[in-house]
């Protein structure tokens, strides 16, 4: 059943929290969440503090928002970039996915902080949600190994510890590169990351090679 239109009231309450999420956004990358005033974000949203307390009573409850936003925004981004290579094999899919994780954070920093470190340092209900968006993507890797396996492409494995390894290592990459005071291209890395995470599963040496040498 096609959803009803909605009213203008509804699509004017509707702009009005894209704003104030859009702000918040802003202010926590320039400041950190802890850091970051509900002032702040009122000033950036060109509207009052009552007008975000309308739409959000606290402010967790914006960034609980947009964690939720912001990943699956990102997995989205990470499924088209894997469906954009255009070839059902899955050992490309997988080392496919490695490399738009990296490209999508190394495009959007901002992003990438608020997702693996400002929801950790921002409180108990914060960690369980970020592990719980962490978790989305693991599911995520897991599914293109799964698809190794059923092909024969790798040997059988528990896809979802594998995949809990590949999102470790991407996470502890990616996390290093945000700290870093004078960090390298992030893509720089995902070379040697795919070819390591690749021979985790059994893919062989010449496999790796061909991959390389077709620019895949």
């Amino acid at each position: 059943m096609d959803k009803a239109p909605r009213t203008p009231n509804e699509e004017r309450t509707r702009r009005r929290r894209e704003r104030i999420l859009d702000a918040a956004f802003h202010v926590f990358s320039r400041t950190g969440y802890r850091d970051a005033a509900v002032d702040d974000i009122a000033r950036e949203a060109e509207t009052s503090k009552g007008g975000i307390y309308f739409h959000f009573p606290t402010k967790e409850s914006i960034l609980m928002e947009l964690m939720g936003s912001t990943a699956d925004r990102l997995v989205e981004k990470v499924e088209r970039a894997v469906e954009a290579e255009s070839v059902t094999d899955p050992v490309v899919r997988a080392g496919a996915a490695i490399d738009a994780v990296l490209a999508i954070f190394a495009g959007h920093r901002s992003m990438a902080r608020l997702l693996l470190v400002d929801g950790l340092g921002a409180g108990s209900l914060f960690r369980t949600e970020t592990l719980r968006l962490h978790d989305r993507f693991v599911l995520l890797i897991a599914s293109y190994l799964d698809g190794a396996v059923a092909d024969g492409a790798i040997p059988p494995l528990d896809t979802r510890v594998a995949a809990t390894a590949w999102f470790g290592a991407l996470h502890e990459l990616v996390i290093g590169w945000l700290v870093s005071e004078h960090p390298a291209p992030l893509e720089d890395s995902g070379l040697a990351l795919r070819a390591m995470l690749l021979r985790s599963v059994g893919v062989t040496e010449s496999r790796i090679a061909s991959l390389e040498g077709s620019g895949r």
